[in-house]
């Protein structure tokens, strides 16, 4: 039996960085999806694992259909499942399309389900999940409130998920909530008059996933913060009541 791993969004950003680090694992092949097929190509040169290119829009519900195709017909052993694919929007509902915000619920949530879903049946046993969420899972956020709350799905979603893995396969997943992180999201995320002027701190992808690696030696871990600024606000969102969180979110993008 083949083992693999597969990553969604791997073409850039955190997805990619988690491409990278796969490359001294025990894998047979690495399975990489995103919607441009040149991008998913250049990274057969970034490693000597093979790499099988799968050019999906996850958005699309045709996708979860192929991949579960390409499921029945490898029927591999998966060793990780990264879900890194999804994008973000910093703007007022007001402003934005319908089909732009259904589009990121289809992504962030829908194909969340679909991959998730796919995959079980084929977890290892020891296996891992690791679900791309955010900050934004941890309070609501005005003027980004549909992606704060896609974040927030895939966070509760992925923790109960958990356990349902480690009884069914003894398989485990982690949820990845990132703070402020310098990657290709801020390309679409950025609208031509972006609410967001204000950024307390900024990681890069491959502090993210390190931390992350480091996170899944503790067995009983489910979600991974990185950094002290990002860990002492998901401390006091915790102890805060959400009106004063929010409250202070627009002070300091200086909003009424």
């Amino acid at each position: 039996m083949k083992n693999i791993a597969i990553v969604t969004g791997a073409s850039s950003g955190i997805g990619k960085e988690f491409f990278l680090s796969l490359k001294d694992k025990p894998l047979d092949e690495i399975w990489v999806v995103a919607r441009s097929e040149n991008k998913l190509n250049e990274l057969r040169s970034l490693t000597e694992i093979p790499v099988k290119v799968l050019p999906l829009d996850l958005s699309a519900p045709e996708a979860a259909y192929a991949l579960e195709q390409e499921l029945q017909k490898e029927s591999p052993s998966i060793q990780y499942l990264v879900c890194a694919a999804g994008f973000g929007r910093f703007n007022g509902i007001e402003e934005d399309d319908r089909e732009v915000l259904e589009n990121m619920v289809d992504l962030n949530c829908r194909a969340i389900v679909s991959t998730t879903k796919a995959a079980f049946d084929y977890m290892a046993k020891g296996g891992v999940m690791i679900l791309i969420a955010s900050m934004a899972a941890l309070q609501p956020i005005p003027y980004i409130a549909t992606y704060g709350a896609t974040k927030a799905f895939v966070l509760s979603y992925g923790r109960a998920l958990n356990k349902e893995l480690r009884a069914a396969k003894g398989a485990r997943c982690l949820c990845v909530c990132p703070f402020w992180t310098q990657t290709a999201f801020f390309d679409r995320a950025l609208a031509e008059k972006t609410i967001v002027k204000k950024y307390s701190v900024m990681y890069k992808p491959e502090q993210i996933v390190k931390r992350t690696w480091k996170d899944l030696k503790h067995k009983n871990r489910d979600v991974s913060i990185y950094g002290f600024v990002a860990k002492g606000q998901a401390l006091l969102v915790k102890l805060m009541p959400h009106r004063f969180v929010m409250w202070v979110w627009m002070k300091q993008q200086g909003l009424r």
